[in-house]
C-alpha cells in the first residue's frame, strides 16, 4: 500500500522525458549573401530638374509606353464612332466646300493662280492637324489622371501620345489630297522633297503648344476653355483660307508685315503650299518659324518640367 502511493507521488514530481522519441529540432541557416541588398539602387526614382528639360534618354526608354498611349488615343476617339475613320476624311472636305462658296466663289479670295478648293484643301490639312493636336493634349494629363498618380513614367509622353495619335489623320486626310491633285491635273515638283522637314517643323509646334498647355491646364482649368477660341482666332490670323500675299499686297505699314511675319504657322503654310502645289517658297518666313518653334519648345519643356513635380497632388 505504501509502495503504491509512494510510486504515484513520484510520477507526479517528476515529469515523463522521452528524449529518443521526440523528433530532433531543426536548425535553419541563413546565407548572408543570398539576401544581401546591392550596394546601389537599381532604379533611383526623384524629381525632375527644371533646367534638365528634355531627357530623352528617359522618354527613349518608355518608347513602347508611347506607342501604346497612341495606339489607345486612336481607338478610344474612333471605338463607338458610327463612320470611325471615314470623319478624318470628312472634316476637311466639308470645311473646303464652304469656304470654298463663301469666300471663294462670293468673296473672290485669291488662291496664288490655284483651285481654289485645292488651295484650302492645303492649309486646312497641316491646319486641322495643329488645332486637333494642341486641343486634344492640353487635355491630356487631366484625363489621365489616374495614371499619373498610380505609375511613374515621363509625362511629357502624355501630351506627345496625343499629338503622334493626329498623324494617322494627317496622313488619311493627304490620300484625299493627292486625289484632288489628280482630279484638277496638279502635278506635283520637285518641292515635295521639302515636305517632310515642313511635317516635323509643324509636329514640334504642335508638341510644344499642346505640352505648355496641358501643364498649365493641370493648374487652371480655364485654360479648356480659353484654348479654343484662341485657335479660332489664331486660324484667321494665318493664312489658311487666304494667301500670305494678300496682307503683303495690301500696303499695310511694313510693321504690321513684320507683326504678321512673326506668326509661326504662316511660314508653315506657306511653304507646306508650296511644296504641294509648286508656288514659290517663303523663306523669310520659315526662318521666323524654325526660330520661333524651337525657342518655344525649350521654353515649353522647361515650364513643364518645372510644373511637373506638383501634377500627382493637385491632377
Amino acid at each position: 500500500m505504501s509502495t503504491t502511493s509512494s510510486n504515484r507521488a513520484g510520477a507526479l514530481e517528476s515529469p515523463i522525458t522521452d528524449t529518443q522519441s521526440a523528433p530532433p529540432a531543426k536548425t535553419t541557416t541563413h546565407d548572408p549573401e543570398a539576401h544581401r541588398l546591392p550596394d546601389e539602387p537599381l532604379v533611383t526614382i526623384q524629381p525632375g530638374k527644371s533646367w534638365g528639360a528634355l531627357n530623352l534618354r528617359d522618354i527613349w526608354h518608355y518608347r513602347e509606353l508611347l506607342y501604346f498611349l497612341t495606339w489607345r488615343d486612336i481607338k478610344v476617339r474612333y471605338k463607338q464612332a458610327t463612320l470611325g475613320v471615314a470623319w478624318i476624311v470628312m472634316q476637311p472636305l466639308l470645311s473646303t466646300l464652304v469656304f470654298t462658296i463663301f469666300l471663294g466663289v462670293l468673296a473672290r479670295v485669291p488662291s496664288d493662280g490655284v483651285p481654289y478648293p485645292l488651295f484650302v484643301f492645303a492649309g486646312l490639312m497641316p491646319w486641322t492637324f495643329f488645332a486637333s493636336g494642341v486641343s486634344g493634349s492640353s487635355n491630356s494629363l487631366v484625363g489621365s489622371a489616374n495614371l499619373i498618380t498610380k505609375v511613374y513614367f515621363p509625362r511629357m509622353i502624355i501630351p506627345g501620345a496625343s499629338i503622334g495619335a493626329r498623324l494617322l489623320d494627317f496622313l488619311i486626310s493627304f490620300a484625299v489630297f493627292a486625289g484632288l491633285m489628280l482630279y484638277y491635273g496638279v502635278r506635283p515638283t520637285w518641292g515635295l522633297l521639302w515636305l517632310p522637314v515642313f511635317v516635323a517643323l509643324l509636329t514640334l509646334l504642335s508638341l510644344a503648344v499642346g505640352m505648355w498647355a496641358s501643364a498649365v491646364n493641370v493648374k487652371y482649368r480655364d485654360v479648356g476653355a480659353v484654348l479654343p477660341v484662341l485657335i479660332q482666332f489664331w486660324m484667321f490670323a494665318s493664312p489658311v483660307v487666304y494667301p500670305s500675299s494678300l496682307i503683303y499686297s495690301r500696303g499695310l505699314a511694313p510693321v504690321w508685315q513684320r507683326l504678321y511675319t512673326l506668326n509661326p504657322m504662316v511660314g508653315i503654310l506657306d511653304n507646306f503650299r508650296a511644296a504641294l502645289l509648286g508656288v514659290p517658297f517663303n523663306w523669310a518666313a520659315l526662318a521666323v518659324s524654325v526660330a520661333f518653334t524651337l525657342a518655344l519648345l525649350v521654353y515649353a519643356a522647361y515650364d513643364f518640367r518645372r510644373m511637373e513635380r506638383s501634377f500627382a497632388d493637385i491632377v
